[in-house]
């Protein structure tokens, strides 16, 4: 069991065919996690580059599924998790399962992740809420998705989940010796995606 290299994870990436869309924000979330586990390993902080930027640049391909895939009935995460065990790579099913934001909710089971999550698992959920298809805060984030979901959460609920964004954050930026709004990108996605498309049939 290996974790995929940022070409692999590219090109599993790119074996969906996903919308250009979907793609910027793939690597906007990748490139955000990448930077923060730069970050967080070189002060001394033990975490699995490799194994970040691959399933933050796969956390959604359940998104990207055919419609007859087994694990678009699953739930958001957890399907993408199942296609990645399904395709070899059981490795990135936590990490890459753990992202939703609703795994913040009560109905996430979030007392139980927040105890047992990996510090893998929190830069790549906490990347996630840091981009759209280019990095935003975590203010602009929750306005998309209250946009977006205008009946999806109670106000009540929607406090509890900011709060405990708030905590994420505060975790893993604490990690990486940033403050939130010095987060940046590490550009690797580009040329990892160069490199898988130039070896596709």
């Amino acid at each position: 069991m290996t974790v995929p290299g940022r070409v692999e994870a590219a090109s599993l990436l790119l074996s969906l065919d996903p919308s250009p869309w979907f793609v910027e924000h793939a690597r906007a979330v990748a490139e955000v996690a990448g930077w923060l586990a730069l970050r967080i390993e070189s002060r001394g902080v033990a975490i699995d580059r490799r194994l970040v930027e691959a399933a933050a640049l796969l956390h959604d391909v359940d998104k990207a599924l055919p419609a007859d895939d087994p694990a678009r009935a699953l739930p958001h995460g957890a399907g993408a998790a199942a296609w990645l065990t399904r395709a070899g790579h059981p490795e990135l099913a936590r990490a890459v399962a753990s992202h939703p934001v609703m795994r913040l909710s009560d109905r996430g089971d979030h007392r139980r992740w927040a105890a047992f999550a990996t510090r893998e698992e929190r830069v790549v959920a906490y990347a996630d809420k840091r981009a759209r298809q280019r990095m935003v805060s975590l203010d602009d984030r929750f306005a998309t998705w209250r946009r977006r979901h205008p009946t999806g959460w109670s106000d009540a609920e929607v406090r509890v989940i900011r709060a405990r964004a708030d905590r994420l954050e505060a975790d893993v930026c604490g990690a990486a010796g940033v403050a939130p709004r010095d987060v940046r990108r590490l550009a690797w996605t580009a040329g990892a995606i160069r490199t898988a498309r130039g070896m596709r049939p």
